[in-house]
């Protein structure tokens, strides 16, 4: 048997050289002399061809397979899993890239109910609701590709820049940052706690001398948004290094990582994302821009929009008219909030020397939305367990946390990304249901 060649590598073959080729019907155009089936796999679509020939046609009777060939291609239904063998042939008026393959066989691997149960136009839900038929629009098929380079860039910045990979644990013991945003579950005889980030287990790298650490995976949060941007499972992009002055030493670490991820896409997938998604991506510029939240808070309210939130943080709206703002000024679509007030940030984000109000920390702002937090963490205990009891949080429910700190831990800090968010904003998606695989929020738990 002909091994499966992929329809994006058939340009390099040599025309009326013999292929197979294997994928899902797109559609069927059964005319009456001539047959012509899209077939699309997971690198492209190719037309198929074959001289129809049926019952009634001179020399039918004499032609059973051929006639065999016209029928079942007649029965093919949207969506079927087919595969083909037949010639290649190059030939520059077939629309689909001057390429098309004259069937000889057909082996019919699974056939498809004939009313598929979404369309072009179908809602945002109900694709969800059939998302691995959804899954299969090139569109959709793009994204993925493009969130592979991206993590693949992401992974190879980091080791290249020595840092380690971990894998910390999801099933918690205590609440990391709220309560109020953790699942809970019976564990055993006693309560666990889905996490809501990593950021614990990054931390006690530092205390075991890891250095710079990072880390790919899931993270969950209780929290019933309903919001284009928010999800109750979701892909967390973490890291954390040691021996830090102050937060700029993270945000600097972290404009060079997005850089060099997004210089990758572009690289790789650039054209296809103009011409499939009309996204027309550009390299962003070092350094990003760095603004103070009490002077985000001023530029925001210069431009007319006063800020509903009563805790001096940006709302939504805030952060899109700040970034519209920044494109237009300093040409950046990437925005630095720093030194939030320490009413609004964790226990654990280090505190200015010289003002406790403020803190080391930022949001990193992109297209008009947060897609990270970052700091320089507490590193002294002491400080830490005053800064938890200010928070509310029992010293108790922390101490196997505080006691990275009682053995020696050096200055450091990271950030946590949502990974689906920022390719929701790198591609121009509505939400992020569209940039994440299977999305789960607070009344989705299917398919």
């Amino acid at each position: 048997m002909t091994s499966r060649t992929l329809i994006a590598d058939l340009s390099s073959l040599p025309h009326e050289i013999n292929v197979r080729v294997s994928g899902w019907v797109d559609t069927v155009r059964d005319q009456k002399k001539v047959q012509f089936v899209i077939l699309r796999d997971e690198s492209g679509a190719l037309q198929l061809v074959n001289p129809a020939l049926r019952e009634g046609d001179d020399g039918a009777e004499a032609q059973p397979e051929r006639r065999s060939l016209t029928d079942s291609i007649s029965g093919l239904t949207q969506g079927s899993m087919i595969s083909v063998e037949g010639a290649l042939l190059h030939d520059e008026r077939v629309k689909l890239g001057g390429l098309e393959v004259k069937i000889g066989s057909l082996h019919i691997a699974s056939l498809a109910y004939p009313e598929p149960p979404i369309e072009e136009d179908s809602s945002v839900d109900k694709r969800m609701d059939w998302r691995f038929l959804d899954l299969r629009r090139k569109e959709s098929q793009l994204i993925f590709k493009v969130q592979t380079t991206f993590e693949h860039a992401l992974r190879t910045w980091w080791i290249d820049n020595g840092f380690i990979e971990i894998h910390t644990p999801k099933l918690m013991a205590s609440a990391s940052e709220s309560r109020a945003e953790l699942f809970e579950l019976d564990y055993f005889d006693t309560t666990a706690y889905l996490a809501q980030s990593p950021q614990f287990f990054k931390q006690m790298a530092q205390s075991a001398g890891f250095g710079k650490i990072f880390e790919i995976a899931p993270a969950f949060r209780a929290d019933p948004s309903f919001t284009a941007r928010h999800a109750t499972e979701f892909t967390s992009v973490d890291m954390e290094v040691s021996w830090i002055e102050s937060h700029e030493y993270v945000m600097t670490i972290h404009e060079q990582l997005l850089k060099s991820a997004i210089d990758a896409v572009i690289d790789k997938h650039g054209e296809d994302i103009k011409e499939t998604i009309g996204v027309e991506l550009s390299s962003p510029s070092l350094p990003f821009p760095r603004i103070a939240l009490s002077e985000a808070r001023d530029m925001v309210k210069k431009a007319g929009y006063d800020i509903p939130r009563t805790d001096g943080d940006l709302d939504p709206e805030a952060e899109r008219q700040l970034c519209a703002i920044v494109k237009e000024q300093m040409g950046s679509d990437f925005v630095f909030v720093t030194d939030y007030d320490s009413s609004i940030r964790p226990f654990y984000h280090m505190r200015h020397s010289d003002n406790p109000a403020l803190t080391n920390s930022y949001d990193l702002l992109y297209n008009g939305t947060e897609i990270s937090t970052g700091a320089q963490r507490e590193h002294r205990v002491d400080v830490l367990e005053k800064q938890a009891q200010e928070k509310g949080l029992s010293a108790e429910d922390l101490s196997h946390y505080l006691d990275f700190f009682r053995h020696g831990v050096p200055p450091h800090g990271g950030f946590g990304m949502g990974l689906a968010r920022v390719l929701m904003l790198m591609l121009g998606q509505s939400s992020i249901r569209e940039t994440t695989y299977l999305f789960r929020g607070p009344n989705r738990l299917l398919p």
